[in-house]
């Protein structure tokens, strides 16, 4: 005699597990796991910081390189150094050209094109140690001390919205526009 499996059996057991298996899977869909809060919009709003070249996503707010000081000697000297000489290569502000010998400094006066993309990378990245803590206003006499600094503005310009995206930066034409290039 030979035994025959019971491959039906089988097939119909494999089908219910299955089966549970889907639906117990679309239930889970349609619950959730209870973790976290949901996103609001203002929530979003925390992502959304970027400042283009134009001045468009500035914040109200207003500043001058006089009171930025007191904010760039807590928040920002312990890496930037006293005036902007920097700890490192890479946290130099101040100085730099372009235009030298060997491989260029590449500092907030000598290589970027924008103002407002200092107040974009300040509002976004700064302090190192406490990305986005710093208010607009404090934003903005952060941005006015570096360009004071770097002998941009005078130390009471008032620096804002308005008057930021009309800051002409020393290499504001070292850039090419490539963006409509494919």
């Amino acid at each position: 005699m030979s035994r025959k499996s019971p491959l039906p059996a089988r097939l119909a057991l494999l089908l219910v597990t299955s089966l549970a298996a889907i639906h117990t899977g679309m239930a889970a869909d349609n619950e959730t796991p209870g973790l976290g809060t949901p996103v609001t919009p203002a929530d979003l709003a925390q992502f959304d910081l970027i400042v283009e070249p134009d001045g468009a996503g500035l914040p109200a707010g207003a500043g001058t390189a006089m009171a930025g000081e007191a904010v760039f000697r807590s928040r920002c000297q312990s890496c930037h150094g006293e005036s902007g000489e920097g700890r490192t290569s890479a946290t130099v502000l101040v100085g730099g050209s372009m235009q030298s010998e060997g491989p260029p400094l590449r500092t907030v006066g000598s290589y970027w094109p924008h103002a407002t993309t200092l107040f974009d990378f300040i509002r976004r990245a700064m302090p190192a140690d406490a990305p986005k803590s710093l208010s607009a206003s404090e934003v903005y006499q952060v941005t006015a001390y570096v360009l004071y600094l770097n002998g941009i503005v005078a130390r009471d310009e008032v620096i804002d919205a308005d008057t930021l995206p009309a800051i002409e930066m020393p290499n504001r034409d070292g850039f090419v526009d490539q963006s409509h290039l494919q």
